[in-house]
């Protein structure tokens, strides 16, 4: 944990990691800007913390809220040293499923929100010439399965995004993580939404994975990260002098990570011959 206090303004801070981070935050006197779109959960918090916790409501899919919130908290703050941002929910089901109310939802909160968050937050930083923005993407980032498929686009999307901006960046010395998350003990999978299911996805993958989802109690309890030492960890990563672009984190996050890319990779190679053919 970084000795200096510094500001962090975090998004969806009233539940789960994002909670875990704030509070965490906190406890080693650090200052945090917390916004979520109830903060009502966040009281209790300023009651014992006082002016160590700015809070506000924000819908980040509000992208002008979005932009004053930003604005605000560097112009009453004076100064943010770290952003995260968390908020995001998961959409699961079979692809035909999905009206297109839910899959813009997804967009617009998972990818679209945090590009304009860094958009909003950028002027302010590169006034400063340093600061740190981390991303809670997740390993559903660098991975693919049955029944996740806008989940699962939105946050390669963001990675993307991410991925692109460290040397555009790097000359204002901000720096840039991705954090992917596997399960956590949060309630996330309480708060997950579930497509309405065609009789021709009962059975399959994506039949199994719903009846699975059906237990949110069961899937939370099967998790295997710890959102405290998560928050930890995320802390270190975004203080360190040298940050790491990818933080995967929990032993099941790393696992599916490296069986994805180690696929990729030789799936890659094995195309070697066929790409030289291609040349003009």
């Amino acid at each position: 944990m970084t000795p200096d206090p510094r500001t962090w303004l975090i998004t969806g801070a009233s539940a789960g990691l994002g909670r875990a981070l704030t509070e965490t935050l906190l406890d080693h006197g650090h200052r945090v800007a917390a916004t979520a779109r109830d903060t009502t959960s966040l009281a209790p918090l300023k009651d014992i913390y006082g002016q160590h916790l700015w809070t506000a409501e924000l819908d980040v899919t509000n992208t002008a809220r979005l932009r004053t919130v930003v604005d605000t908290a560097f112009q009453e703050l004076t100064r943010v040293d770290h952003i995260v941002s968390n908020a995001a929910f998961g959409l699961y089901g079979a692809a035909e499923e999905f009206d297109d109310q839910s899959i813009r939802a997804v967009f617009d909160t998972n990818l679209v929100a945090p590009i304009h968050l860094l958009r909003a937050a950028l002027p302010h930083l590169r006034r400063q010439r340093s600061g740190h923005f981390t991303q809670i993407s997740s390993a559903a980032g660098q991975t693919g399965m049955a029944g996740a498929s806008v989940y699962h686009a939105a946050k390669w999307g963001v990675e993307g995004f991410f991925e692109s901006l460290h040397d555009e960046l790097a000359p204002f010395h901000i720096g840039i993580t991705l954090v992917e998350p596997g399960t956590i003990k949060s309630t996330f999978f309480n708060r997950l939404r579930v497509s309405e299911p065609l009789d021709a996805y009962q059975s399959g993958p994506v039949g199994e994975l719903r009846r699975y989802l059906a237990q949110p109690d069961t899937v939370t309890a099967n998790s295997v990260g710890d959102p405290k030492k998560m928050a930890r960890a995320i802390i270190e990563a975004a203080t360190a002098a040298s940050s790491p672009r990818r933080l995967p984190l929990g032993s099941d996050a790393f696992t599916a990570i490296d069986e994805a890319l180690t696929g990729r990779i030789t799936e890659h190679r094995a195309q070697h011959a066929t790409a030289q053919t291609t040349d003009h």
